[in-house]
């Protein structure tokens, strides 16, 4: 069964109760975004495998560790987006793809509409990357995707998570670790994690 971690922290739990706040306007949002997807990113990224190498200080010769693993980060569209520059502060030398899907308001169904992936994805860790995991349709979509492009080592991270969107993760990708900075109480009829946040694109690109 897929492993959900809560990256429990004071820095994440102040700044994902700014991100709750209706008052938080979109600049301080985009930024909080980016900002908790760091730390989120400095866990998921803690059992990568390092190498030992030989280091030239200006005093000596030391051994180190350096990570060889190829990375790749896909955002899932359109929320995603605001996740990938928080990531790529860490791992700078990661390829980001794209994966462009949308929830169908009536069915809560994913559509697919758009796929861009590095052309050696099969070769490295990817980290798909989306603000909110509700019913989780989409990710569990995007995962499949990935799959049947011949990615085999897949981490889910998330600000917030629903029990649902967990559950159906869970289900569907057992090899698939979920990362999140919070866990949320349920959907509502509308399929809106609560408390939630409300709707993480419209907040991020102040679409609504």
């Amino acid at each position: 069964m897929g492993e959900l971690t809560v990256v429990n922290h004071p820095l994440i739990k102040h700044k994902i109760s700014m991100l709750r706040n209706i008052e938080t306007g979109n600049k301080e949002f985009r930024e909080l975004v980016e900002e908790i997807a760091t730390l989120i990113c400095f866990e998921a990224t803690r059992d990568i495998p390092t190498v030992e190498v030989d280091i030239e200080t200006p005093i000596c010769v030391t051994k180190g560790s350096m990570i060889e693993k190829k990375l790749g980060v896909v955002p899932i569209l359109r929320a995603g987006i605001g996740m990938v520059n928080g990531m790529l502060n860490l791992l700078p030398t990661a390829k980001v793809g794209h994966i462009g899907m949308y929830r169908d308001p009536e069915t809560l169904s994913p559509v697919e509409y758009y796929c861009k992936l590095p052309k050696d994805s099969e070769e490295r860790e990817i980290f798909v990357i989306d603000p909110m995991l509700a019913t989780g349709g989409t990710a569990s979509s995007a995962i499949d995707y990935l799959k049947r492009q011949g990615v085999s080592e897949i981490k889910l991270l998330c600000l917030i998570a629903a029990p649902e969107g967990v559950k159906r993760i869970q289900q569907d990708h057992p090899d698939v670790k979920i990362f999140a900075a919070a866990f949320d109480e349920r959907l509502n009829e509308h399929g809106y994690i609560v408390p939630g946040l409300g709707d993480a694109g419209d907040r991020l690109f102040g679409t609504k």
